[in-house]
Order: C-alpha cells, then sequence, then structure tokens
C-alpha cells in the first residue's frame, strides 16, 4: 500500500506546463479541450489545480492537475456535476449519465468515467487506493484475455485444435465496456464498504445489548443511544445507494445513456459514414464529367441523386437497427450488472434492518422491565398508604384521650389495655378490608 500512494501521490505536484503534456487526445470534431484556457492565469484568479488519478483503457495510472474548467471541457459536463464530487461539500451517493461521462459518487470512490479513462479524486482514503489498484488488475487481466483470444483465432484459423477452437472461437459472454467494468468496480468497492460497516455494527450492538438486558444503567444506555443513531445514518446511506441502484434499473433512457463506449463508436461510424458518401459522390460527379454522354449507358441527373439518397437511406437504417439492437444488449448487460449489486446492497440494508428491529425489540424488553418495577413501586406505595391510614387511627384515638379533661374511665385500671386492644382490632379489620378490595379489583396480585 506504501509503494502505491508512493506512485499515485507524488510528493511534488505537477507543474501547469506538463498538465498540456498530459491532457487527453483531441475529439473527433478536432477541437482542442485545453485550447483557449490559461492554467497559470486560473490559478492567479483563485481556480487553483486539484490532483486527479488518471486510470486508461489498459490500466495505466498517472497522476495529473486539472482545474475545474478544464475538466468541464474536457468531459462536457456542468459544473453542478464536478460539484457532487467535491469533498469539501456532502452530497448522498449519485450516478449521473451524461452524454460523454458517468459521474459516481458512491461513498469514498468519487470519480468521472469516461469511454477512454477514469478521473479519479486523488485521496489518502484506502478505500479510494484500492479501488485503482482493483481497477487496474481487472483491466490488465482484460487485456491479457483478449491477447490469449487473438492467438486462439490465429491459430484456429491456421487449423489448431478443437479445445483450441471451442476456448477462443467465440468472444466472452461477460464482456463488458470499459466504462461498465469502471462503473462495477466502483460499486463493488462502495457496496464491500458499506457491508464491512454494517458487520462491525453488528459484532458491537448485539453483546452491547445482550448487556442491556441483563444490567440496565446509565452507561449501557447512552452507549446504545450512541450505537443506534449510527445505525440510523448507516441505513440511510445504504438506503440511497440502494434506491439510486433501482432508479437506474427502472428508466431504460438513463440505461442506455451510459453506454459511452457504444454512443462514441456510433458517432465514429456516423463520421466514417459521411466522409464515404462524400467521397462517393465526388467520384460518382468525376465519372459524369468524364464519361461520354449517352442516352443509353448514362443515367440522367435525377436518377444518379436518387440512387445516392436511397444509398444513404439504406445505410441510416441500418445504423439506426444496429443501434437500437446495440442500446437492447447494453441496456440488457447493464441491467444484469446492476441487479447483481442491488442484491448486495439490499442484503446489507436487510442485516441493517434486522439489527433495527433488534434494537427495537430490547428497548420494548426494558419498557416492560421498567413498567414492571414501576407496578411494584406503585403496589408498595398503596401497601404503605394504606398501612398508614390504619396507624393514622391509633394518632386519633390517643388525641381524644390526650384531650384535658377527666372521665370515669381514668379510673378504671384496665381501660388503656381495652382501649389499645379494641384499636389494634378495629385497625387490622379495617387494613384486611382494604387487602381483599385491592384484591377484588385485581389492583395487586396478592
Amino acid at each position: 500500500m506504501a509503494e502505491i500512494k508512493e506512485r499515485l501521490l507524488p510528493p511534488k505536484p505537477a507543474s501547469a506546463a506538463n498538465l498540456r503534456e498530459l491532457s487527453y487526445r483531441p475529439p473527433i470534431s478536432g477541437r482542442q479541450p485545453f485550447q483557449g484556457i490559461d492554467v497559470l492565469g486560473l490559478k492567479k484568479r483563485g481556480q487553483g489545480l486539484r490532483s486527479w488519478i488518471r486510470v486508461d483503457t489498459s490500466g495505466n495510472s498517472q497522476v495529473i492537475e486539472v482545474d475545474k474548467f478544464t475538466m468541464m471541457r474536457r468531459c462536457d459536463l456542468p459544473a453542478r456535476d464536478l460539484r457532487l464530487l467535491d469533498p469539501l461539500f456532502v452530497y448522498p451517493s449519485t450516478i449521473l449519465g451524461r452524454e460523454k461521462a458517468i459521474v459516481v459518487n458512491l461513498e469514498q470512490i468519487r470519480c468521472i468515467i469516461t469511454a477512454d479513462e477514469v478521473l479519479l479524486l486523488n485521496s489518502l482514503d484506502s478505500y479510494v487506493l484500492q479501488y485503482v489498484v482493483e481497477l487496474q488488475r481487472r483491466l490488465q487481466a482484460a487485456g491479457a484475455g483478449e491477447v490469449w483470444q487473438s492467438e486462439g483465432e490465429l491459430s484456429r484459423r491456421r487449423g489448431g485444435s478443437r479445445n483450441i477452437d471451442n476456448m477462443f472461437g467465440t468472444p466472452s459472454p461477460d464482456y463488458l465496456p470499459f466504462e461498465f467494468r469502471a462503473l462495477e468496480v466502483a460499486l463493488e468497492s462502495a457496496c464491500t464498504f458499506l457491508d464491512s460497516q454494517a458487520a462491525e455494527l453488528e459484532i458491537e450492538a448485539y453483546p452491547l445489548l445482550d448487556e442491556l438486558t441483563s444490567k440496565i444503567s446509565t452507561l449501557n444506555l447512552e452507549r446504545v443511544r450512541r450505537l443506534k443513531s449510527r445505525l440510523v445514518a448507516l441505513t440511510r446511506r445504504v438506503q440511497k445507494v440502494r434506491d439510486e441502484i433501482e432508479q437506474l434499473m427502472d428508466d431504460d433512457g438513463d440505461m442506455a445513456e451510459m453506454y459511452l463506449t457504444e454512443k462514441k463508436s456510433r458517432m465514429e461510424l456516423s463520421c466514417y459514414g459521411d466522409q464515404s458518401l462524400l467521397g462517393y459522390r465526388s467520384t460518382d460527379g468525376a465519372l459524369s464529367l468524364s464519361a461520354p454522354v449517352s442516352p443509353v449507358s448514362s443515367p440522367p441527373e435525377s436518377r444518379r441523386l436518387e440512387k445516392s439518397l436511397s444509398i444513404a437511406r439504406s445505410r441510416h437504417e441500418s445504423m439506426r437497427s444496429s443501434e437500437s439492437g446495440a442500446e437492447t444488449q447494453s441496456i440488457e448487460e447493464l441491467e444484469m450488472l446492476l441487479e447483481a449489486y442491488f442484491v448486495v446492497i439490499d442484503s446489507t440494508l436487510n442485516k441493517l434492518t434486522s439489527l433495527k428491529e433488534y434494537i427495537d425489540d430490547t428497548e420494548d424488553f426494558i419498557n416492560i422491565q421498567l413498567d414492571n418495577v414501576r407496578n411494584q413501586l406503585i403496589q408498595f406505595e398503596l401497601l404503605l398508604t394504606t398501612a398508614t391510614f390504619v396507624v393514622a387511627i391509633f394518632g386519633v384515638v390517643a388525641g381524644i384521650f390526650g384531650m384535658n379533661f377527666e372521665i370515669p374511665m381514668f379510673n378504671e385500671p384496665n381501660a388503656f389495655k381495652w382501649v389499645l386492644i379494641i384499636t389494634g382490632v378495629t385497625g387490622a379489620v379495617i387494613f384486611i378490608s382494604f387487602l381483599w378490595f385491592f384484591k377484588h379489583r385485581r389492583l395487586m396480585p396478592l
């Protein structure tokens, strides 16, 4: 990992002069992406350069520094899409398909995927470095597979063995274009990161909840409260990734928009078709000028124009049919890719949902225990109140006999004893009557 950091994060950033050397190849239209932009001037005006990790289709990576406006022109993206990748702002997980790029913001993975390269924000995060390493490994493995496949084709054409024909005769059905491979690694990294966090939360949560059920204390309640807040935040993030994948799967137009390699191939094919059509017309005109005029052999001008239009129409129809077929195929490929990671992220969400239900059940159990203790305290208070009422009877009798007046009963030697006996029996009868009433009303289990 240290070697990867040294290779991807050099201590000295690239200068603005090297930026033009590391720029991308010009587009088909011939328009230079850096034309008219002074990087030094932008840096002086406060538009500083930002470090990006560039990974091409061969798996080669390099660190470049590009400013915001150059990146906007380079990938044909609006400013709001680049703002989603800004590490200074916190945005939910998003996958956006644009004309020439796919904007991916999945947890720590914030990148721009085009048909030729991946531009990833340079970061010291381990998951970002793992994403770069895994993407390079898969691209290099895919390149080696294509070499073996081409060798198998040559051996099959030269009359090779049947095993090589079966192994390399047909292209792999699992072939994915470059942008889908990069998107797959990003989805895998995000799903793995979220699943690992969910697993750590599960390992920490279940022993803590079991301890709380056995011993209810302020410290345990505070730990469970923090755990539940983390669980809610993680569930919200997992739910957002799941909703984003589900939204892409439900919209065929968005999935077709993300097929960048096919759109680039169609654009190149259309440009080649237009050039060939212009060459055919110029050749036809040159032949018509040099050939001798004959009313039998040379068709009139209207027939030549009609023939040219019919050729162009047939090419256009064939191009549209191939475009629709490729679009359907690309939608199926992307849909299967999204379905696989939708199942993974849905499994992670189910784990968090089960954990939340376990926490809710633990809270219900604790509330039941507290209610039970509260009921016991109420019952004890009721008994204590009844006993206080009985003892108050003795206070009333003592208050009556303590008045300053004389009666003949004070002269009797056994009068005090009989007063105590009668008062005690009366209090006991009253107390037993209260207990019977409480039992009859089911106010306490006696």
